[in-house]
């Protein structure tokens, strides 16, 4: 499909960093077919639902053209079925297990990908309190709220 046929659309609610954009250009580089398992998302009119920021990185590197199913077409949504899926589509739902992300994933492969580990003090975060004789290993990251 050629990029020139897609519409950005003029009131998506999101906008990207400039090192987050550099990350998702060098993220479709490395791994081009995360555009086939995510695609742009466009409705009847060409115009994105869903992917705005995959499309801009897309021009940023120089496409003209891409494969088709770099693109899927939701032709059969309702004008309220649009709108809620723009939002619904960049809702995160879950929260990040930064505990099993820390021992089972490298952290500079994880900021390469996108996503900002919280920095971990460990005199703040690991430190045990005592409550009734017993120690509590309910800890919380400062920066980011995530209890474990």
């Amino acid at each position: 499909m050629n990029l020139s046929e897609i519409i950005p659309n003029p009131s998506n609610p999101r906008h990207i960093a400039p090192e987050q954009l550099e990350k998702l250009k060098k993220s479709i580089q490395e791994f081009p077919k995360m555009m086939k398992l995510r695609p742009i998302i466009i409705d009847s009119n060409n115009v994105i639902l869903a992917g705005n920021m995959r499309y801009k990185a897309l021009l940023e590197l120089g496409y003209k053209q891409v494969p088709d199913e770099y693109v899927r077409k939701a032709d059969e949504l309702t004008e309220d079925e649009k709108r809620r899926f723009i939002i619904a589509d960049n809702v995160g739902f879950g929260q990040w297990d930064f505990e099993v992300l820390a021992v089972d994933w490298d952290s500079e492969e994880l900021e390469d990908w996108g996503l900002e580990m919280p920095e971990f003090a460990p005199d703040e975060v690991f430190k045990e309190k005592e409550l009734d004789g017993e120690i509590d290993t309910d800890n919380e990251c400062p920066s980011c709220g995530y209890k474990w």
